[in-house]
């Protein structure tokens, strides 16, 4: 009898994937890398649709259960503008981040111009009128989201550059702004590890921060490459809420990774790409795109969540 082997904190929803091209309103290759929210008591996906020429624009998904029943915007909800020529290649992989303090949502994206791509800012309230701030950071930058609280009165944010010299490597670094445009005070939060570690070499944000009583909640991507290919798997870390400069735990083994053919087969094979996660009554829904292709939706315990990265590495 084969042995059964479980090694994930996630449980993929029976349903998978909840979501594909066949479910769209109109012709797209795929649709993958969506962003969450709760917004009016209703799950909000901002979907990544790659139309037939490669360039991706964003388009709203609506359910009332999170998971099925899906109301999806006619055609794209936000699209490259002309006015904005580093949007000429596309705008994809969004985060969402609900601010409080301004009574308006955050999107950071990624903008595709000509000289790479780059993180850029747009802030809406109600996912129809959007306004762009434009790029925030230079290429090669992308995977970025908004704390939804200031600290010590400035807007942090995680996103993730890319180096060349020695070698290609990107990790996760921590930045401030007093005003959401202008970023400095540079940090590296998370770096990649080296040699045959799961996330070595390359890592970035996956979902944006959730706040807890232990720290701020950071789920992470790590790509190992391999001889036929790239695989993405997700870590979890914590922040100090204080001072989230601060990495209080990390875990070394990964969470979730590539497993069923949704998720190993695709226009990237083995690639779970999590770009937002909503908790409803303590359980946290992961939303994921599989192989480039299609989305998918795994959940968890919160309390779960917390308690195995508490028990993780100082």
């Amino acid at each position: 009898m084969k042995k059964s082997i479980r090694h994930e904190l996630f449980e993929r929803c029976p349903k998978n994937p909840i979501l594909t091209v066949e479910d769209w309103p109109y012709p797209a290759n795929a649709v993958f890398n969506a962003a969450a929210a709760i917004v009016d008591g209703e799950t909000l996906l901002l979907v990544r649709v790659e139309d037939f020429r490669g360039a991706s624009h964003l388009t709203v998904a609506r359910s009332k259960d999170g998971v099925s029943n899906w109301r999806i915007d006619k055609q794209p909800t936000l699209a490259p503008s002309p006015a904005h020529p580093e949007e000429v290649w596309g705008i994809e992989d969004p985060r969402i981040t609900w601010l409080d303090e301004l009574k308006e949502w955050a999107i950071t994206y990624t903008a595709f111009s000509s000289g790479g791509p780059l993180v850029s800012l747009a802030t809406t309230k109600d996912f129809k009128k959007f306004s762009r701030l434009g790029p925030v950071m230079p290429p090669e930058d992308k995977d970025a989201a908004i704390f939804p609280v200031k600290v010590n009165g400035l807007w942090a944010m995680l996103h993730r550059p890319v180096v060349g010299f020695p070698h290609i490597e990107g990790h996760i670094w921590l930045s401030f702004s007093p005003n959401l445009k202008h970023w400095g005070e540079h940090h590296i939060l998370l770096r990649a590890r080296q040699g045959s570690w799961w996330d070595a070499n390359k890592i970035g944000l996956s979902a944006p921060p959730i706040q807890t009583k232990h720290g701020w909640l950071i789920l992470y991507h790590g790509v190992r490459t391999t001889a036929s290919g790239s695989i993405y798997r997700l870590g979890l870390a914590l922040l100090d809420l204080e001072k989230p400069v601060k990495v209080l735990r990390r875990s070394d083994e990964w969470v979730f990774g590539p497993k069923t053919s949704y998720e190993r087969e695709g226009d990237v094979d083995d690639v779970v790409f999590p770009c937002g996660w909503t908790v409803r009554d303590g359980t946290v829904y992961m939303y994921y795109g599989a192989a480039d292709s299609c989305i998918a939706l795994a959940t968890a315990k919160l309390k779960d969540l917390t308690d195995y990265v508490l028990a993780c590495p100082g």
